[in-house]
């Protein structure tokens, strides 16, 4: 049996069952889960309906959902059934049936749809827990024994094994696994199920999903009793094709065969090359399947996961001596494998292989950089008689240069040199505790957890209206104290309206402000808190008493909306323009809309030239003095996708979604649930302000539409008129005025000093910015900040550090953009770092610093903690 033949199986076996089936959700969680970075598994998706937060579609669901986990890493490729990506099937019952029923079904399928022998087919359930006052699971036990199940071939495990939990906190239960036992020639007739031995394969996890576990150890439980069951398709694929791992079944064996090609090497041959194969197999999937759905390397979250991922493939790839260029083939082939299943892989093709390319060229980079300093460490090493290299060193190797600790030692080993492993470990925790630390996701926000059950205890819904009005007659049909309202303030309570106009903060776009009246009060909106499809108002009361049910006058502050609805239909312009321009790799990855102001962060893996960014702005002008209508459709999803609409990864979407479409949507179609103008001329212009690096390969721009770039131009204009009376020339003559200026002070200079060529000095990416750190020949500090100039001009978004040794002494400065001195990267803590290794001291502004030490044999070392120090930085 095919794995699409098993997926089919497995889908139409439920749907025959009143099961409806529901589409695989992206692989980047919906917005409102903070919980995981990726999905890890396919009830995921489905949070929502378990926690009773959102009304399910259907009472019974089955998915085949795409899961990526990273808890196994290292045992990938090293065994039989260790993956990071994999699809996992699924049926799930939301108040409906529960252990019986979900035993039933399991026990139907394996042995009717699948073929399994009943007698190779052992299950584990849950033996107690104390801990979590929880006594061995019957209810399950009897299920099974009903079925046919002998007691022999009914294992209690402990929670370690058989108690379910997407995370720390959230929907969990007891479950119970089916395994196949596959005989004595995998293992011994002592071994069992939950032994970490290789007779017994695991293919099916049943979940009864009782409680909710918040705090971590407490468990409470859920509105309804649910079923959450998951088959990995690639295990019951390695089972019915009778192959030894999930590496030789059909979805595998093509991506190994094309490392065996292109290395002219078989798995199997050698432990060392067998594992490369595999890594390379199930990494290219992965990388492939993420980037599909928006992720693109970098530093931070999801994106470090990926580039992680990505290197190691890479990697492996070097080991068995793969020409560069490798890993772009191997997401064609994965591309040719699953892309019949998941459409979006084709529709992303020209966005994965430019990500793959791009990483595999700037990895083979590090890899030469990293080797070329590890040899002069070796060599150093030697010289001084050391048996090994120091922790520091290694870790410097991986934390600056991004150079693979397990490359370190593999080639010190082989220059018969060991490697402080616990020692490197040890630095390697502490930089995890302060990354933990820095950017420890919080769930558990009082405050939205407060509204939810606010808006669950009302009991209805509000409807929005303000897709077509700004003012809605309506009453007031729940109220609440809220949260936060300090002595002396005015009261602040929580509201529901039966009808309102007020748009809630998603999708970028931040919330209405105005006024909610009615007979003797009146209220302020302060935010409006979007509670899955509904909403509820935090009203701050600035006259009388609110009261339930009273009768009311919502209204929008219609010029703060309009500024809105103009910055929003600004930003869908701008990403059709920089598709146009730069490619269809570029996808938003985060925005800001208010009246304000507009952000928009896309995929990009450089700065844009000053032609590109004039470009794309003349060309979102150009559609908004065309006077393109603007409409919002409400459609199918699948009907959106067949027209190209864009959508934002992440987001989630019902089988009904709204379709924002621009002039006659060839151009731009997006999916948006956000307030938009009627046509674009209503934008009147739009002035991109500034183009930055959000993190390593997604730009930022931030733009003005109308009156406010219109104020923007104006102050411009005076600055320059300003510029030009001051130099006593025309505004149009100012750049020739500043440049004879320049020529005389270049003249002026009564000290020659030795050329320094900036061209020399190349930018390089630390947590996703340019920095530029170097040390230079300078004879004399003049040159040194005549350098920093240079470079200020040619890299005005980096960070640049420049070191000049001297006799007995050792200069530093350092310069810092504004934008990076707001992510906390500051000029005077960069030169102190680097001056106290050097044995001084200095500092200065935050732009702007200076400093020296006594000791110029440590410049290198020095420069070295000033990238720390950049890098901590821009962690914290």
């Amino acid at each position: 049996m095919t794995s699409d033949e098993i997926r089919r199986t497995f889908i139409e076996f439920f749907v025959a069952r009143d099961h409806r089936r529901l589409a695989s959700a992206s692989l980047v969680p919906a917005e409102y889960d903070p919980s995981v970075l990726l999905t890890t598994a396919g009830m995921h998706p489905l949070k929502p309906y378990f926690m009773g937060r959102e009304p399910a579609p259907h009472h019974r669901l089955t998915t085949c959902q795409k899961v990526f986990r990273t808890t196994d890493v290292e045992n990938v490729g090293s065994t039989a059934r260790h993956l990071t990506f994999f699809e996992m099937l699924g049926n799930f019952s939301i108040g409906d049936y529960f252990k019986t029923g979900a035993v039933e079904f399991a026990w139907e399928l394996s042995r009717e749809g699948f073929g399994l022998r009943e007698e190779d087919i052992w299950v584990t359930v849950h033996r107690g827990d104390d801990s979590l006052g929880l006594g061995p699971d019957e209810e399950a036990i009897e299920a099974w024994r009903a079925v046919g199940v002998p007691d022999e071939r009914i294992v209690r495990l402990g929670s370690e094994d058989n108690f379910w939990q997407a995370g720390p906190t959230g929907p969990c239960g007891p479950c119970s696994e089916l395994y196949l036992d596959r005989g004595p020639d995998f293992g011994g007739e002592d071994d069992r199920p939950g032994d970490d031995t290789e007779r017994f394969l695991e293919f099916w996890n049943l979940v009864f999903m009782q409680f909710n576990q918040e705090p971590p150890g407490t468990l409470t439980p859920l509105p309804a009793q649910n079923i959450d069951t998951g088959l990995g398709l690639n295990r019951m694929a390695a089972i019915l094709q009778d192959v030894p791992s999930v590496y030789e079944t059909d979805q595998f064996l093509p991506l190994v065969q094309l490392g065996e090609e292109l290395s002219g090497r078989r798995m199997g041959q050698d432990e060392r090359t067998t594992r490369a194969l595999r890594v390379l197999a199930d990494h290219s999937r992965g990388m492939t399947f993420l980037i599909g759905d928006g992720v693109v390397p970098s530093n931070e979250d999801r994106g470090y996961i990926l580039r992680r991922v990505m290197r190691r493939a890479i990697l492996q790839g070097r080991r068995i001596e793969l020409e560069p260029g490798f890993l772009p083939r191997f997401s064609e082939r994965v591309i040719e494998l699953m892309g019949g299943e998941y459409p979006e892989l084709h529709e992303q093709r020209d966005a994965i292989l430019r990500w793959v390319r791009a990483e595999e060229e700037a990895f083979g980079r590090t890899l030469e950089t990293g080797t070329r300093l590890l040899d002069e460490i070796v060599a150093r090493s030697r010289e001084e008689g050391l048996e090994g290299i120091g922790a520091d060193a290694a870790f410097q190797l991986h934390d600056t240069y991004g150079f693979p600790f397990d490359l370190t030692r593999e080639l010190a080993g082989e220059a018969g040199l060991g490697v402080d492993e616990s020692g490197f470990e040890t630095l390697m925790e502490r930089q995890r505790a302060r990354a933990r630390s820095a950017v420890a996701m919080n769930e558990g926000d009082g405050g939205r957890e407060h509204v939810r059950e606010f808006a669950q205890s009302a009991a209805f819904a509000t409807d929005f209206t303000g897709y077509a009005t700004t003012e809605q007659a309506t009453t007031v049909g729940a109220l609440a104290p809220a949260n936060g309202a300090g002595q002396g303030e005015p009261e602040r309570v929580l509201a529901k309206l039966l009808e309102s106009p007020f748009y809630a903060e998603g999708g970028g776009q931040i919330s209405d402000r105005g006024v909610v009246v009615g007979e003797g009060f009146e209220a302020g909106v302060d935010a409006v808190v979007r509670v899955g499809d509904d909403q509820v108002l935090v009203l701050d009361v600035k006259e009388g008493r609110v009261e339930a049910g009273a009768p009311v006058v919502a209204r929008v502050d219609e010029r703060a909306r309009h500024a809105t609805e103009a910055n929003h239909t600004g930003t869908h312009l701008l990403h059709a323009a920089l598709r146009e321009r730069l490619g269809t790799h570029v996808r938003q990855a985060g925005s800001y809309v208010g009246p304000d102001k507009l952000r928009f962060d896309f995929t990009h893996g450089g700065a844009l030239s000053a032609e590109e960014l004039r470009a794309v702005e003349d060309r979102v002008n150009e559609w908004i003095l065309a006077n393109q209508p603007v409409r919002a459709l409400t459609t199918t999803l699948e009907e959106a996708r067949a027209l190209g609409a864009m959508a934002l990864f992440g987001e989630k979407y019902g089988d009904v979604v709204r379709m924002v479409e621009i002039g006659d949507g060839n151009f731009s179609r997006e999916l948006c649930g956000g307030t938009h103008v009627r046509s674009t001329a209503e934008i009147g212009l739009l002035r991109i302000v500034t183009e930055t690096s959000s993190a390593a390969n997604v730009r930022r721009i931030e733009a003005l539409t109308g009156p406010a770039a219109v104020d923007l131009l104006r102050r411009h204009d005076g600055l320059l008129r300003d510029v030009a009376r001051e130099l006593r020339t025309q505004p149009e003559q100012v750049p020739a005025a500043v440049a004879k200026l320049r020529e005389a002070a270049k003249a002026s200079s009564s000290r020659p000093a030795a050329a320094v060529s900036v061209d020399e000095f190349t930018a390089e990416e630390i947590a996703g910015v340019g920095a530029v750190i170097a040390e230079v020949p300078a004879s004399d500090e003049k040159t040194l900040l005549r350098t920093m100039d240079q470079l200020k001009a040619k890299h005005p978004e980096a960070a640049i550090v420049l070191a000049a040794p001297g006799e007995g002494k050792v200069s530093f400065v350092a310069s810092v953009a504004p934008a990076l001195v707001e992510r906390g990267v500051k000029a005077g803590a960069i030169v102190k770092a680097a001056a106290e290794v050097a044995g001084g001291g200095g500092g200065g502004r935050d732009t702007m610093a200076r400093a020296g030490g006594r000791d110029p044999s440590k410049t290198a070392a020095a420069l070295a903690a000033a990238r720390r120090a950049i890098e901590e930085a821009l962690s914290a």
